[in-house]
């Protein structure tokens, strides 16, 4: 017989619970079934489920599955594009339902994604959870240009923004949005994969919190307040390696980058000659995707994010029976235009190595 202290017993039926229902929600989403999906929802809270549980533990791991099964290649762009909005609309119904409403109690919080980030339902999911626990929430949305934010922080004054990022390339943005802030006098605290793993870029671009989700969003701004922060901060501060100008000038030749590669390509990798028009267009698009990525690993001074991005590359593009061998010519015709680049060149070569050593998985990377 189970000890009835044991919390794995007693926790048991809540998740079987919580698992049926992202099955239901799912099967919504899976189906283009709006309507199916709102209603599981509904039904959840009528049935007294917790909002914050409902938007977290079922909405937000749905939304975790659809990312996942497209990185597999097991749903296509376009249903993950309709399965994310019809989760938005499950936030939604939760946000509007009797058992959310809740009278603000605390102070005020801005939040909003980074000029640039069209992925706008984990700020969303943020947000919700900010307003259930009492905080009078501003949400700004998706991609809000940072004079826009900082013009909203002068005329409301809120005690915090909660800034949103999911791709690394965005971090240069970011950098720039938290000292703005902070220059307005208002603290932030960062989330989002693009600030890494456990917040380390956004430490490094002086964030004054960082949470790896909304539940723990939250809780950092319930137990401990954000302090002012100090007005005469600068960006180059936090970032001395910039001096060598070696992020700023890939960034400027960005476009001529990718067109050297890519006619260079062709002979590197013969198997390309056969491609189509579509296929060379998203050979590009990887390019570019690559030299940004670059990019941003020289912002932050940091080869291990570029060989993360390299990695989750390899293991989409061999999900989509595209041969990851493509990757290291590319690699070695981008370290021969930055041959005079000792960071940029050491950064492809760690990649390099990483890639040609680590079996790949489908959907990914095994370490």
């Amino acid at each position: 017989m189970a000890d009835p202290t044991d919390s794995e017993a007693i926790d048991s039926p809540v998740e079987r619970l919580v698992e049926r229902l992202v099955e239901r929600l799912w099967d919504a989403v899976l189906a283009g079934d709006e309507r199916a999906a709102t209603a599981v929802v509904r039904r959840a809270l009528d049935d007294g489920r917790d909002p914050e549980g409902v938007l977290l533990d079922v909405i937000a791991g749905v939304q975790s599955r659809v990312g996942e099964q497209w990185a597999a290649n097991r749903i296509t762009v376009t249903q993950e594009h309709i399965a994310t909005a019809i989760n938005e609309r499950a936030v939604a119904t939760v946000a509007a339902h009797p058992a959310a409403a809740r009278q603000p109690s605390r102070g005020r919080v801005v939040v909003a994604c980074v000029d640039g980030e069209w992925h706008g339902l984990p700020a969303r999911l943020v947000a919700e959870v900010l307003r259930l626990r009492g905080w009078q929430v501003d949400y700004l949305g998706a991609h809000v240009p940072t004079p826009h934010l900082v013009a909203h922080i002068h005329r409301t004054g809120p005690d915090v923004v909660a800034l949103s990022s999911s791709i690394p390339t965005l971090l240069p943005t970011a950098h720039a949005t938290i000292t703005a802030c902070q220059a307005a006098g208002t603290p932030v605290l960062a989330g989002g994969a693009a600030f890494g793993p456990d917040g380390a870029y956004a430490r490094l671009l002086g964030a004054d919190a960082w949470a790896p989700d909304a539940r723990a969003a939250a809780d950092r701004l319930e137990h401990r307040p954000l302090p002012r922060p100090q007005p005469d901060h600068q960006a180059i501060d936090d970032l001395p390696h910039l001096a060598d100008q070696e992020y700023t000038l890939v960034a400027r030749t960005r476009p001529q980058l990718v067109r050297t590669v890519f006619a260079g390509l062709e002979d590197r990798y013969p198997a390309m000659r056969g491609y189509d028009e579509a296929q060379r267009e998203r050979t590009a698009g990887d390019l570019a995707h690559i030299v940004e990525f670059l990019g941003a690993a020289l912002y932050t001074d940091d080869a291990e994010l570029f060989s993360r991005f390299l990695l989750w590359t390899a293991g989409i593009l061999e999900a989509r029976g595209v041969p990851a061998q493509s990757l290291p010519p590319a690699l070695d015709l981008l370290g021969n235009e930055l041959k005079d680049f000792p960071r940029a060149t050491g950064i492809l070569r760690s990649a390099t190595a990483r890639l040609t050593r680590i079996p790949l998985t489908v959907g990914g990377a095994a370490e």
